[in-house]
């Protein structure tokens, strides 16, 4: 927007937000997280939910919030709690995360998977021209 008219003033400034603001704001800058952090949270994840999860099961996890996103690998843990459930288990392992992991698709699979199919949804109407 660049410099423009500060809202019920005549003063302008950047993007219409008030000078003593905009000296006021403080600029956090972020990093993405690393593998043992992601870890991390999710372990924390798992005592906040009282879900018992084994090593294996917690790698396989980390690896898909590094790949994905870690919102949802921290979604995977209650599916995958309640898979374990069904099949009377103790804790979540390594089967109970793929298992989920096949029932669920984060936001790249499917986009992927809307792409490939998108033929046969109704009122496909991305191939066609309008005149």
């Amino acid at each position: 927007r660049g410099i423009t008219r500060i809202r019920g003033t005549q003063y302008q400034s950047p993007h219409g937000i008030p000078i003593d603001l905009l000296d006021r704001l403080l600029i956090i800058s972020t990093t993405p997280y690393q593998e043992k952090e992601i870890k991390q949270i999710l372990t924390i994840r798992c005592e906040e939910e009282d879900v018992e999860m084994s090593d294996e099961a917690l790698i396989v996890l980390t690896r898909i919030g590094m790949e994905t996103s870690l919102r949802y690998a921290i979604q995977l843990i209650t599916t995958a709690n309640l898979v374990s459930r069904k099949r009377k288990g103790t804790e979540v392992d390594v089967d109970d995360i793929k298992r989920v992991y096949s029932l669920f698709l984060d936001e790249s699979r499917s986009t992927q998977f809307l792409k490939e199919y998108q033929q046969e949804f109704m009122f496909n109407e991305l191939g066609k021209t309008s005149l």
